[in-house]
């Protein structure tokens, strides 16, 4: 506390060369000198400050500012190592030859194995392209025997680096903390080699517990397996997977009268080579099923398609309520979505060909009365059609982002005063959106 104090003479002995010499400060408040000096007269006290205090503090620092503040007296130093600041974690893993952010110090990260596993709860594993940084999380996954985790997140900035990890080593890991946490509720593993052993590893030690599941782009993984956890987790209430997971079985199982209401459902459907992926179709009967047990489920579908690809999807009523398309869509299949998608709540559109989308707009805003979001970008609609589109979804459209180059002037309305029609059935003021410039 002596460097405290040091410190904080040398300050008013610098503002006062500095008053004197005009060089920095004109003045000095009187109420700024009183708050130094009492500032002063606590520097006594604040080694005594009780743990919880310190201990909210510790809480708003960042890892290294934390550490940095436990060298500072002893009684800070044992706040350093109470078990509440060890519940969230996150081991940043990143090679520093190919990566420009930063890394978990190793001896922390010994530090944390040994003294604070078992307080572990809520943990992410975030890792760059190289397989070295994936490798060195699994390292640090099969070291956690005493962990009580709750939340486990596997995340790759760049490339999905985990699936370059030899699968045995993955799964392996991956294994310690499905049979020794007994309490999962949250996991996100997408882009990892994970397989079907180690699903029903996860399903016999966490069933009671396991609440939310993401793992999308998981080619180890089976239908089977996705069943076996939809059939055994009835707390399950988010579920993120890829298309080719989803079955009739697994909405039924979803739908049994055991499994509470299920909230959200991510489906990507993804192709990375045209015509050489073989889409199966889902019954209607199986979709009613899923909404009739859970009616206010969220079900979420990014496209990743080639045009050619949609033609098994949306040819019956499909209850999706949120869809994404990050290549060109058809005119056809935007006619669909108007047709077959009643409870469309949130519509993006990358790109469509080169024939204005005037009709299909129309048809979804006439038969999506749920619709609240849009999105289009590389498209084309006639100014009248937007303008009408507009008026009758009316105020529940929260969300409209529509690039400027998407509109096509007609002889009723150009570009520039569409934005007058647009705000004026929003309610708000309402531009279209600018193609940046660079």
């Amino acid at each position: 506390m002596k460097r405290n104090r040091l410190f904080i003479k040398s300050q008013m002995q610098e503002l006062a060369s500095s008053e004197r010499g005009n060089k920095k400060l004109k003045s000095v408040s009187p109420s700024f000198c009183q708050s130094v000096v009492h500032n002063q007269d606590m520097n006594e006290d604040w080694g005594s400050l009780p743990h919880h205090v310190v201990l909210q503090i510790f809480q708003y620092l960042s890892l290294v500012d934390r550490a940095r503040a436990s060298s500072v007296c002893r009684r800070w130093n044992e706040v350093f190592h109470i078990p509440d600041l060890w519940r969230r974690f996150e081991f940043e893993l990143n090679q520093p030859a190919t990566s420009y952010l930063k890394c978990t110090h190793p001896d922390l990260i010994q530090q944390i194995i040994k003294k604070h596993a078992q307080h572990l709860q809520y943990v992410s594993f975030k890792v760059d392209s190289c397989t070295e940084s994936a490798e060195a999380a699994c390292d640090i996954l099969s070291q956690l025997v005493n962990c009580t985790i709750k939340t486990l997140g596997l995340i790759s900035t760049a490339r999905p680096s985990f699936m370059n990890v030899q699968q045995s080593h993955f799964v392996s890991a991956l294994t310690v903390v499905f049979v020794n946490s007994k309490s999962l509720s949250s996991i996100k593993i997408d882009d990892t080699p994970v397989d079907d052993p180690s699903l029903k590893v996860l399903v016999a030690n966490n069933s009671d517990t396991l609440k939310l599941l993401k793992m999308s782009s998981c080619p180890h993984v089976s239908p089977a397996g996705i069943l076996c956890v939809a059939d055994q987790c009835h707390g399950l209430r988010e579920l993120a997977l890829n298309y080719h997971l989803l079955s009739d079985e697994l909405l039924l199982a979803l739908s049994s009268e055991k499994h509470v209401h299920l909230e959200h459902l991510r489906i990507d459907v993804v192709s990375e080579n045209p015509g050489q992926t073989q889409f199966h179709i889902i019954k209607k009967s199986s979709w009613d099923a899923l909404v009739h047990h859970s009616p206010k489920v969220n079900i979420v579908m990014y496209f990743f398609l080639y045009e050619e690809e949609f033609d098994p999807f949306f040819r019956e009523e499909t209850p999706v309520t949120h869809l994404y398309f990050g290549r060109a869509v058809s005119k056809e299949m935007l006619g669909r979505i108007g047709l077959n998608c009643p409870r469309l709540i949130e519509l993006v559109v990358c790109a469509n060909g080169l024939q204005p989308l005037d009709e299909e707009l129309i048809r979804i805003a006439d038969r999506c009365k749920n619709l609240t979001a849009i999105g289009l970008g590389e498209c084309e609609v006639t100014c009248s059609a937007f303008v009408e589109f507009v008026k009758m979804c009316g105020g529940r459209l929260t969300q409209l982002s529509i690039m400027e180059e998407v509109l096509i002037p007609d002889n009723k309305y150009s570009v520039e005063q569409i934005h007058y029609e647009v705000s004026k059935h929003l309610g708000r003021m309402w531009f279209p959106d600018m193609m940046p410039t660079w």
